[in-house]
């Protein structure tokens, strides 16, 4: 009525194209695998940020669960599908999803409806909303995402882990100035450099006994925990591999180096360790023969069957000896105890002995 488009310059939506598209088999030529492979791993790259970071954040607003693989099968067999029938690359939107659920959509039923209205307009109306301003989809679009914009949740990130915090706004301002998916990519590679960074550099710590606490533990924690004479409980926690090996290596060392008696044993608490690798393999070798040169066992506990594994095929099992591969902290220093002929009272010995005796008066003034 208003034609605004002719009129004023308003971009409209225009005449949407007559009739379903039809079935085509999408044979490419050797000239476009290049372009075909970097656009696609382009595409893949959006949608699996969208769909996940989506999906999670209607998951938690909604309490139900999401499946992420289930949530790629459905997108990779929608994308096969429409390649066939020159569509666009599919993936979940944040645009499209709040716009659906602002109408009242509950269920994935919305998608189906949505997909026949727009082939009832493709046949029967196609110039039907062709005098809409983009303008108008692009105010009903912002209306519905806007809600997805958590600001408490940016502060509350930036409270309890300010890296992730300025990761997003990294990714937000890359996405802002360098478009879609460089600042996608930006924020995916500062993620990984940061995770190696973890990696590269993660705690360790040299356990003691401390009174009243079951277990041992960091000495650091708890400054008065006793250590067993000549022997170093060290425990490393991260995934063993070649971007921390030589680091394990010093630290072991100087865990050696720093203990105050001569020590006979070193054991390695290696329950967080999940993974480990050749770089990280040849490392240990090295270290059992270093080690052995100053008449230090080298030793290991509580170690996850399939790192262990990994130990047997590596022949490390073989190198270091079965027997110094123990199940649990406590049965390794039971060990050392007992082949060493090391005498050393533990807290809870003293206090069984402490309940025997009491009991032993008990019955003595008894009836």
């Amino acid at each position: 009525m208003l034609d605004l488009g002719t009129q004023y310059g308003v971009k409209v939506l225009g005449p949407l194209p007559q009739g379903l598209p039809g079935f085509v088999v999408p044979w490419i030529t050797s000239s476009d695998l290049v372009p075909v492979l970097i656009g696609g791993c382009a595409v893949a790259m959006v949608s699996f940020a969208d769909t996940s970071v989506l999906s999670r954040a209607y998951a938690a607003r909604l309490g139900s669960r999401v499946d992420p693989n289930q949530e790629m099968v459905g997108l990779g067999a929608a994308n096969l599908a429409t390649g066939f029938f020159q569509g666009f690359p599919i993936s979940s939107s944040s645009s499209r999803t709040p716009v659906a659920e602002a109408a009242g959509a509950r269920t994935q039923l919305t998608s189906v409806v949505g997909a026949l209205a727009i082939a009832l307009l493709l046949l029967v109306a196609p110039s039907l909303l062709q005098h809409l301003p983009t303008a108008a989809l692009a105010a009903v679009v912002i209306a519905s995402a806007i809600g997805l914009i958590e600001v408490a949740d940016l502060k509350r990130i930036y409270r309890i882990q300010r890296w992730e915090f300025w990761l997003a706004i990294v990714c937000l301002v890359g996405v802002a100035v360098l478009g879609v998916i460089p600042g996608i990519g930006l924020a995916i590679a500062i993620a990984i450099i940061e995770f190696l960074w973890d990696g590269w550099r993660p705690h360790s710590a040299i356990l003691g006994r401390a009174y009243g606490v079951k277990g041992y533990h960091d000495i650091t924690r708890y400054p008065d925990a006793r250590r067993v004479p000549g022997l170093v409980l060290f425990r490393w926690d991260a995934p063993l591999f070649f971007a921390n090996a030589e680091f394990f290596r010093e630290r072991v060392l100087d865990a050696v180096a720093t203990s105050p008696t001569p020590v006979h044993w070193l054991v390695v608490a290696a329950e967080p360790v999940t993974s480990v690798d050749v770089t990280a393999c040849d490392v240990v070798a090295e270290l059992d023969r270093s080690l052995h040169a100053q008449g230090i066992e080298f030793c290991f506990a509580e170690l996850k069957d399939p790192v262990k594994d990994k130990l047997k095929r590596f022949g490390l099992f073989a190198q270091l000896g079965e027997h110094y591969f123990f199940p649990t902290i406590g049965v390794a220093v039971a060990r050392y105890l007992e082949t060493n002929n090391v005498e050393w009272e533990d807290w809870e010995d003293d206090d069984v002995q402490g309940l025997e005796r009491v009991a032993g008066q008990d019955t003595a003034s008894g009836p």
